[in-house]
């Protein structure tokens, strides 16, 4: 037999953790922080156990708090799915994808036709999922670059964000060695100072300072690539497509680890939901086809190490 404790007391004490404040948690619960204080301290009271320690302007969870929020939260987010699967309409079946507009643009939607011809009764709808968005409560789930460790999130690795230059064709022909740089317009984003320093240093120039264009994001540095603007530092998997097209060359044959990956992130009770279940085995899949037909320019291993 079920023992459950005062469910209104263990709502407000989830949000509260979860929030960090009785304010935020009365916002979303649509009451008083006054009322959200009172039924946290009720449930502390039947419960024997102390789960704040308060302290000015801010919530602290106790180390019993802590462990009660982290049970509780996937809990709730279970039973809000399953009341939204149940409350839908039989016909709709939507799949929410917290993605980047870049890894949306250069790698996602070009697939999708091929998960839509498998999954047709599946709508997808995409929403803000950059690397520094959080976990959206309407996400079936999101595609991020990281270290794999999202707290609550089971993330599954789907690429090695791998560092290459690239270039269009026409500039490439000139490019015989990294040292060769020097001269041209490196283009950076300005997210990711770090790109071309790692790049250049195990190259064996780290004496030049990339100086170009700076861009705000992967995909602009790439399209002026593309249009013949200087050298993006390129990024897997968005230039996967185009080097397979042979829009884009990579004139040299080192590549240099990010040091994160891309993954696919989703809360564990997702996992054998239907249509969650459908678009993590494609995009498994699909991640692990190699671009078909790539042309990647190599030339001479031990002279692009110079």
């Amino acid at each position: 037999m079920r023992r459950l404790l005062f469910l209104n007391g263990i709502r407000a004490f989830e949000a509260a953790a979860r929030a960090g404040s009785f304010a935020a948690a009365g916002a979303e619960l649509n009451v008083s922080p006054a009322a959200v204080s009172r039924m946290v301290h009720l449930l502390e009271q039947r419960l024997g156990v102390a789960l704040f320690e308060r302290r000015a302007n801010r919530l602290v969870p106790t180390a019993a708090g802590r462990a009660y929020q982290s049970g509780l939260t996937p809990i709730f987010d279970a039973l809000a799915s399953l009341t939204a699967q149940v409350t839908a309409p039989a016909s709709l079946r939507v799949l929410t994808i917290g993605v980047g507009p870049t890894f949306a643009m250069r790698w996602l939607i070009p697939r999708l036709a091929d998960f839509s011809r498998q999954e047709p009764a599946i709508e997808v709808r995409f929403t803000t999922g950059d690397v520094a968005a959080p976990f959206g409560d309407d996400w079936s789930c999101g595609i991020k670059l990281g270290d794999g460790d999202w707290p609550g999130l089971a993330a599954e690795p789907l690429f090695a964000a791998d560092l290459t230059p690239v270039c269009a064709p026409r500039l490439a022909a000139s490019l015989k060695r990294a040292v060769e740089l020097k001269a041209a317009n490196l283009l950076r984003v300005a997210h990711s100072p770090q790109d071309w320093p790692s790049w250049l240093k195990a190259a064996g120039v780290s004496r030049l300072t990339a100086r170009g264009t700076e861009f705000q994001y992967y995909g602009q540095a790439l399209q002026a690539a593309l249009d013949g603007l200087g050298i993006a530092m390129g990024i897997r998997p968005y230039i996967d497509d185009d080097l397979a097209a042979g829009r884009l060359i990579a004139p040299f044959a080192l590549s240099v680890s990010k040091g994160m990956r891309w993954y696919l992130v989703y809360r564990p009770f997702q996992a054998e939901q239907r249509d969650f279940a459908a678009f993590r085995r494609w995009i498994m899949r699909a991640a692990a086809a190699p671009a078909a037909g790539r042309r990647i320019r190599n030339k001479d291993k031990k002279e692009q190490a110079l």
